[in-house]
C-alpha cells in the first residue's frame, strides 16, 4: 500500500472531467458543512481515476486527507489493507466501545482473541473514523479498491454506506470488470469514459509536440479519448508519425493491446532491471526492506531500477514504484512461470518468520511445485491466524492452497473441509460448495463424511434451501453410526429444526420422521438437564407423539431456561425452536424474558446473524403487546444486519403479521407473493405464518368466509409456530359464517390443550372461544373471563381483540352502554397500536350503539422515514444515543442528525414527548 501522495510526474493531466470535478467538490463542501458522504470513481485503466483523486486532495487543503492505494498482492491478506488505512488512528482506539475496541484490535492482529465478527470491525472503523473526524473533516482517498482484501474491502463498504453526519468523506477509484468488489455497489459514483475529441486532441499536442489532424483523429479514435493510452500512444510514435509523414502501426497499440506495449517496454530493459520490476510487482509497494533483502538474495544491484525510472516505468521517488498500476499487473502477468517462482521463493526467504509469517508462507506457495508438505503445513498455521483475526475468507483461500500442497489423501480432505467451513463463516456459500466438491472424492473416514453432509446442509440452509436439509442430515447420522452420541444428537436437533421450517414441503423423509429420531435419540443421552435439548426433545415429541406428550416436556424446557439453564449454549436456529415453543404452550411472558436474554447475549457476543434471528421472535412479542412501531423498528434491525452480512432474508416476508394488522394490503399481497415463492424452496412454515396473517387480516376487514378458509388451512397443518394460536381466530370465522363443525373441531382443540398449558393467554383463549361458539347468556362471563385472562400478561392486542367481540356481543343484546366501554376500550387500544383495519371495526360498531366515534387522520408519526421510525422507537424505549448507533451500526453523530428530523416532524423538543407522539408507552412508566 502506498502512502505518498505525490502524483509522478508523467501522470496525465486532468482534462475536461467536469461532471466528476462537480461531483468531487459537492462532497468536499458536505464534508466541510459537517455532514459526511462517498463517491465511486469506476473505469477502464488510464481513464483518469488516479488523477480525479490527485484533483480531490489538492482542494482539500483544510481537511486532514489520508490517501491508500491497494496493490494486488495484498488482495490475499485479511484486513491488511484496512490495517494500514487505520494505521494514524489507532492510538485512538482506547476510545472504542469495549466490544468494537477488541473486534477491530483481533482483526488487526494488534491483540490475541476470538474471531473478528466482520460487522463489529466494519462498526468500529466507522466510529474511530468518525471521533477522527470530529476533531477535523476527514478525507479518505481509496485507490485501485479492486485489489483490496475481502475483509477490508468489506469493512469499509459498511462505513461508506453510513456516511450521513460526521465530516467524513470517502472517495473510492475501482478498475471497471475486474469481478466483484463490495465497494463497487456501496455507495452511487460515476464511470469514467474516454475524453471528448476536442480534449483528447489537446491531451495529445501537449508540449511541444506537433501531431497533424487526420493522425490525431486516428488516435483519438483508435484510444478511445484514454488519457494515458494517448499520451503512451504519442510518447510512442516517432515524430514522422505524428505529422503524418509515416504510417502509423496497424492496428494501434491501445486499448486490449495497452499492456502489450508495455510488455515490450519492459522485456527491453536489461536482465537485471526487468528481475528486480518482477520482485517489486510481487511484493507490497511499502515493504521495500523485502524486497532489497530478496534482490540482495538474487544478486541484484540497487542501480538495477535505474533504467526502469528513465524508461518511465518506475516513478522517480523513494522508494520506487511504479509510475501506474497497470504497469505493476502486466509485469507479474508477463513473466514466465519459473521467473515468477523464483521471485517469490527469494521474497520468502527474505520475510521475517516470526513477524510476517503470513506473507512469508504465501510466498513459499507461490514458489513451490507439487506436494510439498511442510509448505501445507505453513500455510495452515497461517489460515489459524487468519481465523484468529476473524479473517474468514482468508483462513478459506490458505487452507485451500494448503490442500494443494498435501500429499495424505485424509489430510487433503480435512484441510479442504475446513477450508469449506471458513467459507460458510465468511457468507460464501458458493466457495463452500465449491471446496465440499473438491473434498469429496478424499473422504473415507465416516466421521469427515458426516462433516460433509452437515457442511452441505448448512450451505443450503444458508441459501434457503431447506426441503432436502432434514434427509442429508439423517443420511449424516446413520454414516456416523454409534461412534459420536454428542454429534449424532446435534445433528438430529438440527435436522428437526430445519423439519420445522420445511414442515409440509420436507423431502427425503417427514417432520413426523425426524421428530421420532429425535425422541429416540434424547432416550440415550446422558441425565444433565439442558434447556436446549428439553426444549428439542418436547418439540420432537410434540410432531411424533402428539400435544400431550410435548406440552409437558416443553413446559418442563422452558422452566430450566428461565432458571438460567442452557440459554448460553443456544446457537442460531433456537430462537425460532424457541418460538415455536412457546406459541405451542401460548406463554408470552416466557418467550419474551427468554428472547431478550438470548438477544442480549448475541449483542454481547457479536453474534449478529444469531442476533437477526433472535430479533424477529422479539418483533413478534411486541405485536402481541400492541407495540407496533416497536416491532417495526427490530425488523428493520434485521434488514441492517442481513445487508451487513449478507444473509438472504429481509424485507416484507418478515412483517407479514405487521402489515396485516396494519392494515397495508398493498404490501402484504407483494409480501405474500415472495412468500409463495419461498415455499418452492422448503418453507413451509412460513406459507403457514402467512395464512395465519390472512386471517388476522381478513377478520379485520370482516371478510369471514376468506378467515376461515386461510384459518383451516393451518388448523390441518397444525404447525406449533401458529397451530394453536390460530383456534380463536377460526371460532370467531366459523361462527360468523355458520360453520359449525368446523367450530366444534376447533373448540374441541383448545379444551384439549389449553388446560395443558395453563397459562393466562392459553386459557384467555380457550374462554374466548367458548364465548364467541355460546348460546345465550351464558357468554357474558366467558367473555369477560377472557378479557381478565388475556389483560395478565404482554398481551395487549389479544385483550383488545376480546374487548371488541365483547363489545360487539353486548351491542347485539342491545346493551349499549356496557357495549360502549368494551368498544371504546378496544378502539382506543387498537388506534395508538396502529391496528386500523381494527380500530375501523371498533369504530363502526361504537357508531351503532349511538356514540361518536371520530375516524382518526394518519398522524405525523407515518410521515416519518423508515430510518426515523426505527431511531424514534429505540429512542422511545429509553435507549441513549450511542446505544441505539451501536445497534444501528451507525454513529452517534448520525442518531442525532435523525433525531433532529424527527424531532422537527413531529412537532417536539424532547425525547420524553416521543413514546405518545409514536403510540409507544414511555419507559418511566407513563403511557
Amino acid at each position: 500500500m502506498g502512502w505518498n501522495g505525490v502524483q509522478p510526474a508523467s501522470e496525465p493531466p486532468l482534462v475536461g472531467r467536469h461532471p466528476e470535478r462537480e461531483a468531487i467538490g459537492r462532497l468536499l463542501d458536505t464534508v466541510r458543512g459537517g455532514l459526511g458522504g462517498a463517491l465511486v470513481l469506476t473505469g477502464e485503466p488510464g481513464i483518469g481515476k488516479t488523477r480525479l483523486l490527485g484533483y480531490a486532495a489538492a482542494r482539500a487543503a483544510e481537511l486532514r486527507v489520508v490517501r491508500l492505494t491497494a496493490v494486488e498482492p495484498e488482495t490475499d491478506l485479511a484486513f491488511g489493507a484496512l490495517y494500514r488505512l487505520l494505521r494514524p488512528f489507532l492510538n485512538r482506539t482506547g476510545r472504542l466501545p469495549g466490544p468494537q475496541r477488541a473486534a477491530l484490535e483481533a482483526a488487526l492482529g494488534l491483540v490475541s482473541g476470538p474471531p473478528a465478527d466482520r460487522s463489529l470491525v466494519g462498526l468500529a472503523t466507522l466510529t474511530l473514523l468518525s471521533g477522527a473526524a470530529a476533531e477535523q473533516p476527514l478525507l479518505m482517498l481509496l485507490d485501485d479498491a479492486h485489489w483490496l482484501d475481502r475483509e477490508s474491502a468489506d469493512a469499509l463498504a459498511f462505513t461508506a454506506r453510513r456516511l450521513h453526519a460526521d465530516s467524513l468523506g470517502l472517495i473510492i477509484a475501482v478498475r471497471d470488470g475486474l469481478g466483484d468488489n463490495a465497494l463497487s455497489d456501496a455507495v452511487g459514483g460515476h464511470t469514467l469514459t474516454g475524453l471528448p475529441e476536442p480534449e483528447a486532441k489537446a491531451l495529445l499536442a501537449i508540449g511541444d509536440r506537433r501531431v497533424d489532424p487526420a493522425v490525431a483523429d486516428r488516435i483519438v479514435a483508435g484510444t478511445g479519448g484514454n488519457p494515458l493510452a494517448l499520451l503512451e500512444l504519442a510518447g510512442t510514435l516517432a515524430a514522422e508519425q505524428l505529422s503524418g509523414v509515416a504510417p502509423l502501426p496497424d492496428p494501434l497499440p491501445v486499448g486490449p493491446l495497452l499492456e502489450g506495449h508495455f510488455r515490450r517496454l519492459v522485456r527491453s530493459l536489461p536482465p537485471t532491471t526487468g528481475a528486480l520490476l518482477l520482485l517489486l510487482a510481487a511484493a507490497p509497494s511499502d515493504d521495500t526492506g523485502t524486497v532489497w533483502r530478496a534482490a540482495g538474495r538474487l544478486g541484484l544491484p540497487a542501480r538495477a531500477a535505474e533504467p526502469a525510472v528513465a524508461a518511465g516505468i518506475l516513478g522517480p521517488g523513494t522508494p520506487p514504484d511504479f509510475r501506474h498500476p497497470l504497469i505493476r499487473s502486466t509485469v507479474y502477468a508477463a513473466a514466465e512461470p519459473g521467473e515468477r517462482r523464483r521471485a517469490h521463493a527469494a521474497l520468502a526467504a527474505a520475510c521475517d518468520p516470526a513477524t510476517d509469517a503470513d506473507r512469508r508462507a504465501w510466498h513459499r506457495a507461490e514458489a513451490a511445485e507439487g506436494v510439498a508438505d511442510d509448505v501445507a503445513d505453513d500455510l495452515e498455521a497461517a489460515s489459524e491466524r487468519a481465523r484468529s483475526r476473524g479473517g474468514h475468507s482468508q483462513q478459506a483461500l490458505f487452507l485451500s492452497r494448503a490442500a494443494d500442497f498435501t500429499g495424505d489423501p485424509d489430510r487433503r480432505a480435512e484441510r479442504l473441509l475446513d477450508a469449506a467451513q471458513a467459507h460458510l463463516m465468511s457468507g460464501d456459500a458458493p466457495a463452500a460448495g465449491a471446496a465440499l466438491e473438491r473434498a469429496g472424492a478424499d473422504i473415507r473416514d465416516p466421521v469427515m463424511r458426516t462433516r460433509e453432509l452437515r457442511m452441505r446442509a448448512t450451505t443450503q440452509m444458508f441459501r434457503l434451501a431447506v426441503a432436502d436439509v432434514p434427509a442429508m442430515l439423517l443420511d449424516a447420522v446413520t454414516r456416523l453410526g454409534p461412534q459420536d452420541p454428542r454429534l449424532t444428537w446435534e445433528l438430529l436437533c438440527e435436522a428437526l429444526h430445519a423439519a420445522l421450517v420445511a414442515h409440509d414441503t420436507v423431502r427425503g423423509t417427514s417432520l413426523t420422521e425426524v421428530g421420532a429420531a429425535v425422541v429416540a435419540a434424547r432416550l440415550h443421552q446422558d441425565s444433565a438437564v439442558r434447556g436446549r435439548d428439553l426444549l428439542m426433545e418436547g418439540l420432537g415429541r410434540r410432531v411424533a407423539e402428539g400435544y400431550e406428550r410435548g406440552a409437558p416436556v416443553l413446559r418442563a424446557a422452558l422452566d430450566v431456561l428461565r432458571g438460567g439453564g442452557g440459554i448460553g449454549d443456544a446457537h442460531s436456529p433456537f430462537a425460532v425452536m424457541l418460538l415455536m415453543a412457546c406459541d405451542d404452550l401460548w406463554d408470552g411472558p416466557a418467550g419474551r424474558e427468554l428472547a431478550a436474554r438470548l438477544a442480549a447475549a448475541d449483542r454481547d457476543a457479536g453474534a449478529l446473524y444469531a442476533l437477526s434471528i433472535t430479533l424477529l421472535v422479539e418483533a413478534r412479542y411486541d405485536l402481541l403487546d400492541g407495540r407496533f412501531a416497536a416491532a417495526e423498528a427490530r425488523y428493520a434491525e434485521f434488514d441492517d444486519i442481513a445487508a451487513v452480512t449478507g444473509f438472504p432474508g429481509g424485507g416484507d416476508v418478515n412483517r407479514l403479521h405487521l402489515l396485516a394488522l396494519t392494515g397495508r394490503e398493498a404490501e402484504l399481497r407483494a409480501a405474500l407473493r415472495r412468500t409463495a415463492g419461498m415455499r418452492s424452496m422448503g418453507h413451509g412454515v412460513l406459507q403457514l405464518m402467512a395464512q395465519h396473517a390472512l386471517t388476522l387480516f381478513e377478520l379485520g376487514q370482516g371478510h369471514y368466509p376468506q378467515a376461515l378458509q386461510h384459518a383451516s388451512a393451518v388448523f390441518e397443518q397444525d404447525p406449533p409456530t401458529c397451530g394453536n394460536l390460530v383456534l380463536p381466530l377460526l371460532v370467531e370465522a366459523g361462527v360468523r359464517t355458520g360453520d359449525r363443525d368446523g367450530v366444534a373441531r376447533a373448540l374441541r382443540r383448545l379444551e384439549e390443550r389449553a388446560p395443558l398449558a395453563g397459562t393466562p393467554w392459553a386459557l384467555g383463549s380457550l374462554a374466548l372461544g367458548r364465548a364467541l361458539a355460546a348460546r345465550g347468556d351464558d357468554a357474558e362471563k366467558l367473555y369477560q373471563e377472557a378479557v381478565d385472562l388475556l389483560g395478565q400478561g404482554p398481551l395487549a392486542l389479544e385483550r383488545a381483540r376480546a374487548q371488541l367481540l365483547f363489545g360487539e356481543w353486548l351491542r347485539r343484546r342491545k346493551r349499549r352502554a356496557d357495549a360502549r366501554r368494551q368498544l371504546r376500550a378496544a378502539y382506543e387500544s387498537f388506534d395508538a397500536f396502529g391496528a386500523a383495519p381494527y380500530a375501523e371495526r371498533a369504530r363502526t360498531e361504537l357508531l351503532a350503539t349511538g356514540e361518536t366515534a371520530r375516524r382518526r387522520t394518519e398522524e405525523t408519526r407515518f410521515d416519518l422515514t423508515p430510518r426515523e421510525r426505527q431511531v424514534a422507537a429505540m429512542a422511545a424505549s429509553g435507549l441513549a444515543n450511542g446505544e441505539i448507533a451501536t445497534r444501528l451500526f451507525v454513529t452517534a453523530s448520525t442518531v442525532e442528525f435523525h433525531l433532529n428530523k424527527v424531532f422537527r416532524k413531529l412537532g417536539i423538543t424532547s425525547r420524553r414527548q416521543i413514546p405518545r407522539r409514536i403510540g409507544e408507552p414511555d419507559p418511566a412508566g407513563g403511557s
